[in-house]
């Protein structure tokens, strides 16, 4: 029976605490979403059962209702009408939603929302540097080549211009210029400065000042800084609204410019400067006490606490202190083991339950998830199983604070941020044995106590092989999903299809490496609240449809295509995680809804560099969102596969 759309909306609204209770409303390809005033006027419990809500969960202040697609837009519809509020915009809903949090988590998501795009700039230059060492070090005779000088040059690149980059990255957050933001950031850096890792050799004496207007300024550079040049670049930013809202129009092109770089640079080098980086340097020394406190016990307290500010979606708040030891000079980052080993005991709690579960879709879940978390992907393993099981949580904390214990007393350092796990090996080459031995240690003990703890008879309720997908984050949650379980899909009422002839053999829409469900970077998708189905990292920005069929939806942001083809099969092709925030710039749309296509039809295109260097993930899932109805829906091959190979067989 089809969903009742206007019921499905009612029974929302009835239980959201009322109008005055909702701020905004707008919904993307899958999800409604929600801001509200006071979450606690909420019937979570009610929603959770509402037929039609696949599952609820709370994330940077927004309250989301799993739909699906070709759904969620008609349930939409209906709820503006029951709640007489008038649609808004995902840009809207999402500004609503960071100005409820605190400012607390608004500073924290402000500076995962700098870092997080310049993070494979970080970790290029990180990975080469550490190997350039390395090999320097095993071939005496490579040390002094001219490739040795070359490689060097190209691996200390990013770390010598890193307040450029920030610059650059804090502009776009702030809303202010790019182009102006990076001109700050070169002044902080400018030659005619002194290095400012020459200042701490040079008596006070020595440093030349200016004297501008009674304000003495240093003629010290920034380099290694962090915090004053986003400190610096807010300001530029807040500067630049202000100007363009009073200069005159006809005006404002040559005045706005010139006052925000003047204005802001004086103050920079001025104020700003000093003032942050004395501030700075205490957090790092804060940072580097905390690592070294009662001989590694601060570092084993927070290898222990290290998941929880994953759930709480704050863990990119290290990523300044990470930075900010990477960029002294000749700085390695100590804070790289603690993640390391948090993240890897996950992975092998993670693994233990997987192992261990006798219920196959659980095995499907943890086990993938795990791999994921030893690569330094945590959120699967973690969201997807750890939290929502608790015991296994515990025990990855355990081993997590173990393992930091020994990374700490090993005085492992990196030479880049932004990698753990296995990888991690790329950026600690001179501390190889340590690291596999606190790598070891973590999983050990995370695997062994899990083993022990974890009883298979705690899933009692998902026996009957329907696990429910678990607390999901779409980019740092803050919540848990409370996924819907025991009730009957139109599939499971008009009973499945019996094993046999293929109903429908959908095609690979994008070439790529096809990737389990379960290793796809979004717990929703990977957990198959949506469907079952794989993940493609595409090589080549190209959608195509995977058979004959007709378009069921499309999506204002343009990244996500609904598709119905033979024997009743409903298809989602979601291009990216997280890339509704894009607002379809890098996307071009070639089809309408409504549309009948053919198999090979371009449908499709998007920019797979501009989706990366927004700081997104360009992994594309391939769902049957209605595979309930059918018996199976297997995946044909993992690994690399061409377009039009096919992909999934639906029986």
């Amino acid at each position: 029976m089809a969903l009742d759309y206007a019921k499905c909306a009612k029974e929302i609204y009835e239980n959201l605490g009322g109008r005055s209770n909702l701020v905004s409303a707008a919904h993307c390809a899958t999800r409604l979403r929600l801001v509200t005033v006071d979450n606690s006027k909420i019937d979570m419990k009610k929603l959770e059962n509402i037929d039609g809500v696949k599952g609820v969960f709370s994330n940077n202040g927004q309250l989301q209702l799993i739909i699906g697609t070709g759904t969620v837009n008609k349930v939409y519809d209906e709820f503006l009408k029951v709640s007489g509020m008038t649609a808004a915009t995902k840009e809207e809903v999402k500004a609503a939603a960071a100005a409820k949090q605190p400012l607390p988590k608004r500073i924290i998501k402000a500076l995962g929302d700098v870092f997080v795009p310049i993070l494979p700039a970080i970790v290029a230059s990180g990975l080469m540097m550490g190997l350039v060492e390395a090999l320097g070090k095993a071939i005496p005779a490579f040390a002094g080549s001219d490739w040795y000088g070359i490689l060097d040059l190209f691996a200390n690149t990013a770390f010598t211009f890193l307040p450029v980059l920030i610059a650059i990255s804090a502009a776009r957050v702030f809303g202010g210029n790019l182009f102006l933001g990076a001109v700050i950031g070169m002044i902080m850096i400018h030659p005619n400065l002194i290095n400012a890792w020459s200042v701490a050799g040079m008596e006070a004496s020595e440093i030349p000042v200016w004297h501008i207007l009674g304000l003495p300024i240093r003629q010290v550079g920034y380099q290694g800084h962090v915090i004053p040049v986003i400190m610096a670049v807010w300001l530029m930013s807040q500067l630049e609204k202000r100007l363009h809202k009073a200069v005159p129009e006809m005006i404002d092109l040559f005045v706005t410019p010139l006052c925000t770089v003047l204005i802001t640079g004086f103050l920079t080098l001025g104020i700003i400067g000093p003032i942050f980086s004395v501030a700075e340097n205490y957090v790092l020394d804060f940072a580097q006490w905390i690592i070294s406190v009662g001989h590694g016990i601060g570092s084993m307290i927070m290898g222990a606490l290290y998941p929880l500010t994953v759930v709480c979606g704050i863990h990119h708040m290290y990523n300044v202190i990470e930075a900010g030891m990477l960029s002294a000079e000749g700085g390695l980052n100590i804070w790289m083991p603690i993640a390391s080993a948090a993240n890897f005991a996950q992975g092998a709690a993670c693994l233990a339950v997987g192992l261990k579960a006798k219920n196959h879709k659980m095995k499907a879940v943890a086990i993938p998830s795990s791999l994921s978390a030893a690569l330094g992907i945590t959120e699967p393993a973690i969201f997807g199983v750890n939290l929502r099981l608790v015991k296994p949580l515990v025990c990855g904390m355990i081993g997590g604070a173990a393992g930091a214990l020994l990374g700490a007393m090993f005085h492992i350092g990196a030479t880049s941020y932004g990698v753990t796990g296995i990888p991690g090996f790329l950026i600690t080459l001179d501390y190889t044995a340590q690291y596999a031995i606190t790598l070891a240690v973590s999983f050990a003990i995370a695997f062994a106590l899990t083993w022990a703890v974890w009883k298979d008879e705690e899933e009692e309720e998902n026996k009957e092989e329907d696990v429910p997908p678990a607390a999901a984050s779409e980019n740092e949650m803050q919540g848990t999903v409370q996924a819907r379980t025991g009730k009957e899909t139109e599939g499971q009422e008009a009973g499945l299809q019996e094993e046999g002839q293929p109903v429908c053999r959908i095609l690979a829409p994008v070439a790529g490496k096809v990737i389990p469900l379960a290793e796809i970077p979004d717990p929703i998708f990977a957990g198959g609240i949506l469907g079952d189905g794989v993940g493609i990292d595409p090589e080549v920005g190209e959608v195509c449809a995977p058979f004959d069929g007709t378009i069921a939806s499309t999506t204002d942001t343009l990244h996500a295509i609904g598709l119905t083809g033979p024997g009743g099969v409903e298809m989602l092709i979601h291009v990216g995680i997280d890339t509704v925030n894009m607002k379809g710039e890098g996307f071009q749309l070639l089809v309408k809804m409504g549309d009948t296509v053919k198999a090979g039809q371009k449908l499709l295109t998007f920019d797979i560099n501009k989706i990366r260097e927004a700081g997104y993930s360009p992994v594309t899932a391939v769902l049957v969102a209605n595979s309930a109805m059918f018996a199976s829906c297997r995946p044909e091959k993992l690994g690399e596969i061409s377009q039009q190979e096919p992909l999934i067989t639906v029986r």
